[in-house]
């Protein structure tokens, strides 16, 4: 349903789910706040974290420093795991009663079941998996002869389209709030403020179990000892270009003696070569290492879309014709196969005579 301009003019501020599992504060969680303060900014609005779990009070201050102004604390046992119904219960309950602007939630397991939920439940939109969030005009461009009715200060969520192959620029222009979800590594997190405070305010709406509730038996947690892509410095990624999941060695070689990690593309997660924890792009991970070696990566804009923000780019490929090299600071046309053997032998020499 359409709200009216002054239904609309009730609604004000950023808020961000701030995501916690077991009482520790997810990364995704200091990255919307982030960029929270870089939306509220031409908004005079106030960035608010709203905190859900039981027992998490303590962790306000920590969301302060990263520039929460506010948190808002729905603090119960019901909510000790995250569960669907309590979740959703507690934030659709949250922005009824404080009724913000903005609504900034994480595209994380837990933020892509809570996400749409909520946005249902609240009467609005969602854009999922934004790769920009600004505030601006809609529409972009003034229809002739219906300028007055560009409407201002609008959140435009842009995201890729249509399996990567087209970026669109989306807006809710008469429902509020204003819901996206982005995907961890997209946004970047601010400095911490050292001693910030914020205002804590308590709200618990109730919460009377139903059978909506599902019942947890047991939580398993998965062990691996694959490291996390995000958190790498240097990334040396293949894609089917390598060949074979036997030719990796010697990318793993190249990584080892620049002390990075192995990632990949997507095409080597669906051939079986990698799992998809090492996967960058779209419907892999963001990552944003100073130095990122693309090796047999053709640079489709769904892989873009993953590492272009990397510092450093480095392309080799067969192919001089590969989109890859149009976003690359350096690039190299040739046989992987003996450019990246002779590079790693490069690096040693380099670093044995140092």
């Amino acid at each position: 349903m359409k709200m009216t301009p002054e239904d609309i003019a009730q609604y004000k501020g950023v808020f961000v789910f701030a995501q916690q599992v077991d009482n520790k504060i997810s990364g995704i969680a200091f990255e919307l706040l982030g960029k929270a303060k870089e939306l509220a900014a031409p908004l005079s609005a106030q960035v608010t974290a709203v905190l859900i779990g039981s027992d998490v009070k303590g962790l306000a201050d920590e969301l302060a420093s990263y520039g929460a102004d506010r948190v808002i604390v729905v603090d119960d046992p019901e909510l000790k795991e995250y569960r669907t119904e309590p979740y959703a219960h507690a934030l659709s309950s949250v922005i009824n009663e404080f009724k913000p602007e903005i609504v900034l939630v994480g595209a994380t397991a837990i933020g892509r079941d809570l996400g749409p939920t909520v946005s249902a439940r609240v009467q609005t939109g969602l854009t999922a998996d934004c790769t920009v969030l600004e505030i601006g005009d809609f529409p972009l461009v003034p229809v002739p002869g219906k300028e007055n009715e560009q409407l201002h200060n609008q959140l435009l969520m842009t995201r890729p389209a249509f399996g990567g192959n087209t970026i669109a620029t989306i807006a809710c222009p008469y429902n509020r709030p204003q819901m996206a979800t982005v995907r961890p590594g997209v946004m970047q997190k601010i400095d911490p403020i050292a001693g910030a405070k914020a205002e804590v305010v308590d709200y618990n709406p109730g919460f009377t179990p139903n059978n909506k509730y599902v019942t947890i038996k047991e939580v398993v947690k998965a062990v691996s000892d694959i490291k996390d892509i995000m958190d790498a410095k240097i990334l040396v990624s293949g894609g089917r270009g390598v060949g074979s999941p036997e030719n990796f060695k010697i990318l793993e070689d190249l990584a080892a003696v620049l002390g990075g990690q192995v990632s990949c593309s997507r095409a080597v997660v669906d051939s079986g070569w990698k799992p998809k924890e090492l996967q960058v792009g779209q419907t892999g991970k963001t990552v944003r290492p100073n130095v990122y070696f693309a090796i047999g990566i053709s640079g489709a804009i769904q892989h873009v879309a993953g590492m272009e923000e990397s510092d450093i780019i480095v392309a080799i490929n067969k192919d001089e014709d590969a989109p890859i090299f149009d976003v690359a600071d350096y690039g190299v046309v040739g046989d992987l196969n003996k450019i990246v053997p002779a590079l790693t032998a490069a690096i040693k020499e380099a670093l044995a005579n140092k």
